[in-house]
């Protein structure tokens, strides 16, 4: 049987895409305030400013393409079993091949009605004021806004406590309830940190490898395929 690699994304995963990051701007996002673009009382002050500002990242992600990082991550299915569970809201992970990927956070390639959680669509052209579901309810982005539940966080905590090697790549770790995720796997699992700036040390089973995804998932991979 094929150990499972378990890999948790933030960020940073998809930074060399040129997909920008907020956590290092002050807490703004492409210019906006995170709190009027990605929590539920910014859309209901003004729906027009959220559905235009995910329009934006929309159309910017059908400008960017997966990185090494994204298809190192898919290569490594060719000898593990690889379940990743990423705190973004693109979509490079499967456009790289990776076959398991599990999205906390949402996904800007779909939209959901604002009444009924479950009716969720498929989406890619811009989202305006008047776009409804079938029972007639105002269409918003399928994405976990700040002080709302994160919804997928059980399945997570389930993918994370079958793990035979973790790899956190691109992320803090600060932002829960992602962040606790870690704390899931088994005893002395085999970990990795991938990121520039990490905010722990190696230690015991945890190697930290403070550097960009794409090479320091180069790395690890060369590390785990001897």
């Amino acid at each position: 049987m094929k150990k499972h690699i378990v890999v948790l994304t933030g960020a940073g995963m998809s930074a060399e895409s040129g997909i920008k990051t907020f956590r290092d701007a002050d807490g703004l996002w492409e210019g906006h305030d995170v709190m009027e673009v990605a929590t539920p009382e910014g859309f209901r002050a003004n729906p027009e400013l959220v559905l235009d500002f995910y329009n934006q990242r929309r159309r910017q992600l059908f400008e960017v393409a997966p990185n090494a990082a994204h298809y190192d991550l898919a290569k490594l299915e060719n000898n593990f079993k690889v379940t990743i569970v990423t705190q973004n809201v693109d979509d490079l992970h499967e456009r790289a091949g990776s076959s398991n990927v599990v999205h906390l956070h949402g996904e800007l390639l779909k939209v959901r009605s604002t009444v009924d959680e479950s009716d969720i669509q498929d989406w890619k052209t811009d989202l305006v004021l008047g776009d409804t579901c079938k029972k007639g309810h105002q269409l918003r982005p399928h994405i976990v806004w700040f002080g709302e539940d994160v919804p997928m966080i059980e399945k997570a905590i389930s993918i994370c406590e079958t793990a035979d090697i973790l790899l956190i790549i691109g992320t803090s770790m600060q932002v829960y309830p992602a962040a606790g995720l870690m704390h899931y796997v088994p005893q002395n699992t085999p970990s990795y940190f991938i990121d520039p700036k990490p905010a722990i040390n190696s230690k015991d089973n945890l190697t930290v490898i403070a550097e960009t995804a794409t090479s320091g998932v180069f790395k690890v991979s060369n590390i785990l395929l001897k």
